[in-house]
Formats: C-alpha cells, structure tokens, sequence
C-alpha cells in the first residue's frame, strides 16, 4: 500500500501486482531479492501471535515488497513501475517517524479489508487489499502482533510520481471494482480445499498477478487466473514484460500437473515439470518455501481445481513450426528431448508447459534470450544449466524456435513476431 508525501502514517504496497499489472512472483513476484536466512518451513504449528503473524506475513511475501535490495527487512523503498509513474513501498516496521509505530490493529484491519490508511486516505490496489480483504479478523491481529515485534527502522521512501497524490479517485475505483468481505468457507469442499482457497484468495494474492486486468487495471473477475502481464528486471539495465501464466486446468495452464507437482514446485521451488525462475523465485525463496507442506499442499488441491477454459486464438502453423525445427534440433533437443518431454538428469519439459503456451509470450522470450535467472537457494537436481542465446541467436531466430516450441507435441499458442522479441531485448 502506498502513500503520497504527504501523508502522515504510511504502510507500505504490499503486491507483486501494482496497480497497473506489476506483480508476485509470486507471483508475486517476481528482483530476485532472496531472503537467505532461510528455506526450511516450520516443523511445529505456531504457539504464540508473533510466531502465528510471521508465518502470516510470510504467507503474504510482505518480505518481498517491503524490503529493497541491501535495505532494512521491511523499511520499504522497493520501486514499482507503472504506466503512470513510480509507486514506492513503505515502510512497516514500528518506528514512529517513519514506519508504522501508531498504528493500532484496528488501523491495520482498516487498510487489509477496506483499503484505507489511518489518515482516512484511500490506498492503490498495489497494495493488494482486493485479496486481503478476505483475511480473517484473527489472523490480521496476529500480523499486527509480529509487526509489533520487528526491528523498528528509521527510513522514509521515495515520494511517489505526481500521479499517486490524489486519492479520491480510488474512491470511485473501488466503487466499481472493490467487494470488501471474508472468505466464506464453501461447505460442499473439504477442509483442505478451503484451506487452500483461503491462501490463494487471501494472503497469498496469486490473483494479482495471474489474471488479465482491465482498462482500469482492476482485475477481470470473469477471467480468474487466465494469466496476467507483469514488469520485472530480467537484466540490470531496464524492466521487461514476463507473464504470469495461466492457473487453470486448460491444455495451456495446469492441465499437465499433478497436485504432487504442483505442490513439490510451490514448495521447493523445483519439480518434474518445471523449476523456478524471474518472478516467482522470490515468491517460492521469500513465502511458499517457509510455509509448511501441509498449508502448500491444501494451495495446489485449490489451484487444481480452477475450471479450465478453451483457447480460442490463433494458432502455430505447421510453416511456423518447420522454421524453427532445425534451431530446436541443434540448441535445444539435447536437454529438452525430440519428444520436448525432458528428462530427470537433463532439464523440464516442454511438452505442455503452461509458459511455454502463455498467451503472452514474454516469460518463454526472456528465458530463450537471458537463461532462467535460478535462485541459489533452490536445488534443482541434475539437471543441465540453460544457456543465454540473445548474443547467439537472431531476433528470427528466436521467433523461428520459439513458435516450433509453441506449436509441438499438442501445444498451442499464438505465433511469435519479431515485436514480441525486440520488446524483451
């Protein structure tokens, strides 16, 4: 949640979406700043409201969004670009001046469920309070509780671009787009269903980054999960697009997955069908790697039970495809398979990945042109390292491999063009 320079309490964005479809990574969420203190999720439930609120803002990546690179855990100061300008986390750790120290729980229940910070202002959804709001009065007062118990730090962030000092505008956004309440547990599912829905609803906001957002950039409420467009560095020099891909059961999203893989990648970052990579490595290092199994596990029974939808796009032809097969042969066969299926000792598949589908290419480019920026803290087993091929391929090259990867062994997907890759470069 961001605030302008003016106002006297600030609480800190806190998305791996902004307001104008920057993410998390988790989708977050995706600069790969990685809390390394640790990765082990805990062996024993929570005892204390401390314990409990840490395990809460860890649920959330409060981390992520709250703590700039070599900055203070939590004084905020982390840069979101947006089409209207720069929005700057706050900080929440209790220091008076500059953080949260007045704050009362009450204050923070306001802001979580209503979007509106102690001086009455109202809030930007990158500060995901459209998802939050869903979080229970007791688990709020249990964040407040560790919130309390950080290390209070003195730093104030950036002012945010002219664009973000008028509030009342949000007045009417959430008019339009915000539906404050709890969850509600559906008594049809079963408690890990609702366990999970609660996380993914709630605290974990995949929803801010996994689906598509409107002209306002509020979120579709009739695409949940479809996939949505986020910015994050995959160089040093500028912010590209990645795409957060699509949740569902369709044949481009989640179709192939297990809820075992699903929950040995949320959890681990690493898994037969896919190993963690740009935004997500802080989302799985910083939040789903320190929850326990059990809570992970509950999150893939929900996702895996998202409806599919039917792609209805242009697809690959097989001219596309045969420009590409020679390049796919020579660079990528070795690891990746004729078959694109992978293999245990050499990389994922290619077969059915829901990246390699996106109705958004920018995730699959980034990864051709750069290599997959892989965390150190996560394992991934034997298999080889990608390489970066922007300085060994030409743009119609990339366009060439990349639309045989998108039109082979039952994938789908629109065809590259040479815009979508010199847009990534």
């Amino acid at each position: 949640m961001t605030t302008s320079p003016r106002s006297s309490a600030p609480i800190a964005q806190h998305a791996l979406a902004s307001l104008a479809l920057f993410v998390a990574l988790t989708t977050s969420a995706w600069h790969s700043r990685a809390d390394t203190s640790s990765i082990e999720s805990p062996t024993a439930a929570p005892d204390t409201a401390e314990e409990r609120g840490k395990y809460l803002v860890d649920a959330g990546n409060c981390f992520s969004c709250h703590t700039r690179e070599d900055g203070e855990a939590f004084a905020g100061g982390v840069a979101f670009e947006t089409p209207f300008g720069t929005l700057y986390s706050t900080n929440i750790t209790p220091d008076k001046e500059t953080g949260i120290g007045d704050w009362t729980v009450d204050d923070l229940r306001r802001a979580m469920h209503e979007g509106i910070a102690r001086d009455g202002g109202a809030l930007f959804p990158a500060f995901p309070y459209p998802s939050y709001t869903k979080v229970s009065d007791a688990d709020v007062a249990d964040i407040y509780a560790y919130l309390r118990a950080v290390e209070p730090v003195k730093y104030t962030a950036p002012g945010n671009s002219a664009a973000f000092w008028m509030r009342w505008p949000m007045r009417i956004w959430n008019a339009m787009f915000f539906k404050p309440g709890r969850y509600v547990a559906d008594t049809s599912k079963d408690e890990a269903w609702n366990r999970g829905a609660y996380l993914v609803e709630g605290l974990g906001h995949c929803s801010a980054c996994h689906t598509p957002r409107n002209w306002a950039m509020a979120e579709i409420a009739e695409q949940p999960y479809h996939g949505g467009v986020l910015l994050d560095k995959v160089t040093h020099e500028r912010r590209r697009e990645w795409f957060a891909v699509d949740l569902t059961q369709s044949k481009h999203g989640l179709a192939s997955w297990s809820v075992n893989d699903l929950t040995r990648y949320l959890h681990t970052g690493f898994s037969a069908r896919a190993g963690t990579f740009g935004p997500m490595n802080e989302v799985i290092v910083n939040s789903l790697a320190k929850l326990s199994e059990q809570d992970v596990r509950a999150m893939a029974v929900y996702l895996k039970s998202l409806p599919a939808r039917e792609y209805t796009g242009v697809k690959v032809t097989e001219e596309q495809m045969k420009a590409g097969a020679a390049i796919y042969e020579d660079r990528c066969e070795k690891c990746h398979g004729a078959s694109g299926r992978g293999g245990i000792f050499t990389a994922p598949p290619v077969a059915g990945s829901a990246i390699a589908q996106a109705d958004n290419p920018a995730s699959l480019i980034n990864v051709l042109l750069y290599g997959p920026s892989q965390p150190k803290e996560v394992s991934f087993g034997s298999w080889e390292t990608m390489p970066a091929y922007a300085d060994k391929l030409s743009d119609a090259d990339i366009v060439a491999v990349g639309n045989y990867i998108r039109g082979s062994w039952g994938n789908i997907g629109r065809p590259l063009t040479i815009e979508d890759v010199t847009r990534q470069r």
